[in-house]
C-alpha cells in the first residue's frame, strides 16, 4: 500500500507516515539525560546512550502502530532544537563565540550546548517562538562573515543507527529557505543585511549532506520550509525566487535521497506556484488549517507526491475521519486528473502533543474518548490511508469517529447558561479603564515608589523540597493542613529574601504553582489537566498543557484549601494576602492572563476563541476584585503568549488583535484606579504587535530584552509607548549569572530609549525553572546595578 510517483521508478513515497513525533521521550527521559549532562553527573557517551534508547523506542512505537513502509517514519530526533541542529550542521557559528569547532572542524557536544546556553563570557543564541505554537526554537545569527562548512554528521548518523535497528527512516532538517528567513542579522552585519542573501552559500552544505544520506541509504529526506506559510518581512517574489534557486540546486544532484517539502502551519497560498515548479518529488501540504488548493494550484503539482496533513498535528482532538476522507477524495480525483499521488500524512508534527491518550487513566471516559495524542493521531492516519486503498475496510472507524463528535457535543459541561448569558450581557464599559493620567495619580499616591523601582516577574526557584509537598499531597500522604504550613514557610522565604536584597515591589514566589496555566486549570470548571501529557517547550524545559473541553467560570465549589463564593472559588488570594501580611512593601498578586491560558492549553475548538477568551477573562476579572478587596495594590496578569496565537497571514492578524486585547481589558478593567495593572510578555517579536501591547492598557509591562540585549527599547521609542515599562535585564532561560556591570550596561541602553520616569528593572521571566544559589546572585547584581542607574540620574 503505498502511494504511487507516475513519473519516477524509484521508490514511492509511503501512503501513509506523519511529519514528526515526540523526542522527549514517553517519561521525559530526555529532559533527565540532557540535564545530567549539565550537571557533570552523565558523561557525553551516557547522554549519547540514552538518546540511542528514546530513539529505539520511538521507531519500535511508530512501526508498531502501523508506520511499516520504507521512509514513513521521520527522523526528527533532536537533543534540544531542530534550528539548531540545522545550524551546527552548517557550521553557522556567530563570531562573538570565538572558535567552537573541533580540530578537526566539527562541532562537538559542548559547543552545540554552548550555542543553546551560553558560556560565562556569551549570551546563548535568542529564542523566539516556531511559528503559532508553544515551541521556541534558537535564532541563528548569519552575516556576511558566517563562514558554513558541513561541521555536524548527526543526522546521517541518527539515520544509521535506525536502519542498524531495522527501519529505513525518512531524515529531518529544516530547509534552507526557512533556515535564513528565520535568522537573524549578526552583530557585525550591515544595518541592511538580510540573512537570505547567503543562500547560494548555504546550499552546497546542504547538497553534501544529502549527498552523504543517499550513500548511507536514505531514500527520502524531509526539508522543511513552515516560512512558506507565513507572511514576513521578506517580500514574497524574494520568497519564491529564493524556493526556486534552492531546490534547482538541491535537486539536481543525481547522488540524493528525493526529496519532501513540508510546508506545515497554514496554506502556502502564493508560494504554491513557486513550490509546484521544483524538482522535489514530494510536497506535504497542511490541509487542516490550510485550505484544499484551487484545481488550478493542483495541476501545476503533476508527476509529484501530494502528502494530505488531513490529521492535526497541532491539538489534540479527535479527528473528523469523515470528513477528512471527503478532503482527500476530492484530492484522489484530482490528482487522477492532474497526475499526482497521494498519500496521507499529520498536518505538522506531532511533538506539539503529548504521547498517548490511553496513559491518562484518571480523565473521565467520555473525555477520553474526544481526544487523540500523538500515537492516536498515527492511528488516524492509517485509518485514512486504509481508506484511499479500500473504503469498506475503514467505515466503521469513520463512523465511530462521527458518534464520538456528536457525543461531544451534547455532553454536561461543554455548554453552560449562566456562562453565556453573563458573556452576552457585555457592553463596551465592561472593557474600558479611567484614563492613564488619572491611574498613575492615584497609583503614586499608594504605591510612593523609587525611580526605577525593581521587581521579578513572580515565580521563584521551584526547590526538590516543594515539589515533593505537593507529589505528597497529591498522593495523600500529607493533608491540606501540612501542605499549607510548608507553602507558607516557602513564601515566608522568598519574602524574606526580596526584603534582604532589597527589592521594592515584591512577589511570594508562587511555590503553590505547578504551572502558571495548570494552577489556574484545577481551579476552574471547563478544563481538566493530564498526568503524563507533557510536550517540550524548548531544550529540556517540557509543559503539561490543560485541556479545556466546556464552558469556563471559577470553580463553584471550594478549592484545595480555601472556601467558595458567590463568583465562585478564590484561587490566588489567600496565598496573596498571606504573603503582603510578612512586609510593608507593595506585594504584586499574579495572575495569567486569558490569551496565555488558551495558548498553552489545548483548546476547545467547537467554538471562536473569542468566546472562550471572553470566559476565562470573567473569572479573572472576579479573581482580581476579589485581590483588591484582601488588600493587594499590584495585579500582574501575565500575557507571555500574546504574540503567539498571532495569525501567520497578515490579513487573519488584526481581527486576533482585536479579540485577544479585548480579552485582556475584560479582565483587567474593572480594576480600581488606585490599583496598578501589570502584564509581562516574553519571546516574541514585540515591534509587529506594539500596538496591541499599548491597546493592553497596563499600568506597567514587562518584556523579555536581556537575551536579545534591549532590541525592544528602539521598537518602544519608535513607538511612543507611554506608560510603565520593564525591559528585562536578567536572562533566565540560561544558567549563566550577568553581572553587574553587564545589567548597568543594558539599563544605560534602556534610558537612551525609554523615560527613565516609566521604566523598570526586572528580569526577562519567571525564575521557576533556576537554582536558588545563580538566582540570589544574579538578583542582587540587579538590585546594585538598579542603585547605579539611579545614582546616575540624580546628577542629570
Amino acid at each position: 500500500m503505498t502511494a504511487q510517483n507516475p513519473s519516477s521508478a524509484a521508490p514511492s513515497f509511503p501512503s501513509a507516515t506523519i511529519l514528526g513525533y515526540p523526542r522527549i521521550g514517553r517519561r521525559r527521559e530526555l529532559k533527565k539525560a540532557v540535564e545530567a549532562y549539565w550537571a557533570g553527573a552523565c558523561t557525553a557517551a551516557e547522554l549519547q546512550a540514552a538518546a540511542e534508547q528514546i530513539q529505539a523506542a520511538t521507531l519500535a512505537r511508530l512501526t508498531g502502530l502501523g508506520l511499516t513502509e520504507r521512509s514513513s517514519v521521520p527522523g526528527t530526533f533532536s537533543l534540544y532544537d531542530q534550528v539548531l541542529d540545522t545550524a551546527v550542521a552548517l557550521g553557522a557559528v556567530p563570531a562573538r563565540f570565538g572558535a567552537l569547532h573541533d580540530a578537526d572542524g566539527t562541532l562537538g557536544l559542548d559547543a552545540y550546548f554552548t550555542l543553546a546556553r551560553g558560556n560565562a563570557e556569551q549570551q546563548p543564541l535568542e529564542m523566539t517562538k516556531w511559528f503559532d505554537s508553544n515551541y521556541h526554537y534558537l535564532v541563528p545569527e548569519i552575516g556576511p562573515e558566517t563562514s558554513f562548512s558541513l561541521s555536524s554528521e548527526r543526522v546521517v548518523e541518527d539515520f544509521a543507527f535506525a536502519k542498524a535497528q531495522g527501519t529505513l527512516t525518512r531524515p529531518y532538517l529544516v530547509g534552507p529557505v526557512t533556515f535564513l528567513l528565520l535568522s537573524k542579522a549578526s552583530d557585525d552585519a550591515p544595518a541592511d543585511f538580510a540573512p537570505l542573501s547567503r543562500l547560494e552559500d548555504v546550499l552546497p552544505v546542504y547538497a553534501e549532506l544529502l549527498e552523504k544520506l543517499a550513500a548511507a541509504g536514505a531514500e527520502w529526506v524531509q526539508l522543511d520550509e513552515p516560512a512558506l506559510v507565513a507572511d514576513l518581512d521578506t517580500p514574497a517574489l524574494e520568497v519564491s525566487d529564493a524556493v526556486e534557486r534552492a531546490y534547482a540546486a538541491l535537486t539536481a544532484p543525481a547522488a540524493r535521497p528525493q526529496i519532501l517539502l513540508s510546508a506545515p502551519y497554514g496554506g502556502l497560498g502564493a508560494q504554491s506556484a513557486a513550490v509546484a515548479a521544483t524538482g522535489v518529488e514530494a510536497v506535504a501540504l497542511d490541509l487542516f488549517k490550510g485550505a484544499l488548493p484551487s484545481d488550478a494550484e493542483l495541476a501545476g503539482f503533476a508527476g509529484k507526491t501530494l502528502v494530505a496533513g488531513v490529521v492535526d498535528g497541532h491539538n489534540i482532538w479527535r479527528n473528523d475521519l469523515a470528513a477528512s476522507a471527503a478532503k482527500l477524495e476530492a484530492l484522489r480525483a484530482a490528482g487522477a486528473e492532474h497526475g499526482f499521488a497521494v498519500a496521507v500524512s499529520t498536518s505538522t508534527s506531532t511533538f506539539h502533543v503529548p504521547h498517548d491518550v490511553e496513559e491518562e487513566t484518571q480523565l473521565d471516559d467520555a473525555l477520553r474518548s474526544w481526544l487523540a495524542f500523538a500515537d492516536q493521531k498515527v492511528r488516524e492516519v492509517a485509518t485514512l490511508a486504509a481508506y484511499l486503498a479500500d473504503p469498506a475496510s475503514a467505515q466503521a472507524a469513520l463512523d465511530e469517529a462521527t458518534r464520538v463528535i456528536a457525543s461531544r457535543a451534547q455532553a454536561p459541561g461543554v455548554r453552560r447558561p449562566e456562562v453565556r448569558e453573563r458573556t452576552g450581557a457585555l457592553t463596551a464599559a465592561d472593557f474600558s479603564r479611567s484614563d492613564y493620567a488619572v491611574r498613575a495619580a492615584a497609583q503614586d499616591a499608594v504605591l510612593d515608589l523609587p525611580p526605577l523601582p525593581t521587581t521579578t516577574i513572580g515565580s521563584f526557584p521551584q526547590t526538590a523540597e516543594v515539589r515533593g509537598a505537593r507529589a505528597r499531597l497529591n498522593r495523600g500522604t500529607i493533608d491540606a493542613a501540612e501542605y499549607e504550613r510548608l507553602m507558607k514557610d516557602e513564601i515566608k522565604r522568598v519574602v524574606d529574601l526580596q526584603e534582604e536584597l532589597g527589592f521594592d515591589v515584591l512577589v511570594h514566589g508562587e511555590p503553590e504553582r505547578n504551572d502558571m496555566v495548570q494552577y489556574f486549570a484545577e481551579n476552574l470548571d471547563g478544563f481538566d489537566v493530564t498526568v503524563h501529557g507533557w510536550v517540550q517547550s524548548y531544550g529540556s524545559r517540557c509543559t503539561r498543557p490543560s485541556i479545556l473541553w466546556g464552558d469556563v467560570s471559577r470553580a463553584a465549589g471550594p478549592s484545595i484549601l480555601w472556601g467558595d463564593a458567590s463568583t465562585g472559588a478564590p484561587i490566588t488570594v489567600p496565598w496573596a494576602a498571606y504573603a503582603q501580611s510578612l512586609t510593608e512593601k507593595p506585594l504584586k498578586g499574579m495572575l495569567t492572563g486569558p490569551v496565555t491560558i488558551l495558548a498553552w492549553s489545548f483548546v476547545r475548538d467547537d467554538q471562536p476563541l473569542a468566546e472562550t477568551a471572553n470566559q476565562v477573562a470573567l473569572a479573572l476579572r472576579d479573581e482580581i476584585t476579589d485581590l483588591e478587596d484582601a488588600g493587594i495594590k499590584i495585579i500582574q496578569v501575565d500575557e507571555p503568549a500574546l504574540r503567539e496565537l498571532l495569525p501567520l497571514r497578515r490579513a487573519d492578524q488584526p481581527a486576533y488583535l482585536d479579540w485577544s486585547v479585548k480579552s485582556f481589558r475584560l479582565a483587567t478593567a474593572g480594576a480600581r484606579d488606585a490599583t496598578q495593572v501589570h502584564t509581562h510578555l516574553c519571546y516574541s517579536e514585540f515591534g509587529v504587535i506594539i500596538d496591541a501591547i499599548d491597546g493592553l492598557d497596563a499600568d506597567v509591562t514587562s518584556i523579555e530584552a536581556a537575551r536579545s540585549r534591549m532590541e525592544v527599547v528602539n521598537d518602544l521609542e519608535a513607538h511612543g509607548f507611554g506608560r510603565g515599562v520593564g525591559p528585562g535585564v536578567y536572562d533566565i532561560h540560561s544558567p549563566r549569572v550577568p553581572s553587574q556591570a553587564e545589567v548597568e550596561e543594558l539599563l544605560e541602553t534602556a534610558v537612551k530609549h525609554v523615560p527613565a520616569r516609566q521604566l523598570w528593572v526586572n528580569p526577562d521571566c519567571g525564575l521557576k525553572t533556576r537554582g536558588y544559589a545563580e538566582t540570589e546572585a544574579s538578583l542582587k547584581n540587579l538590585v546594585e546595578a538598579a542603585k547605579v542607574a539611579r545614582a546616575a540620574l540624580a546628577k542629570v
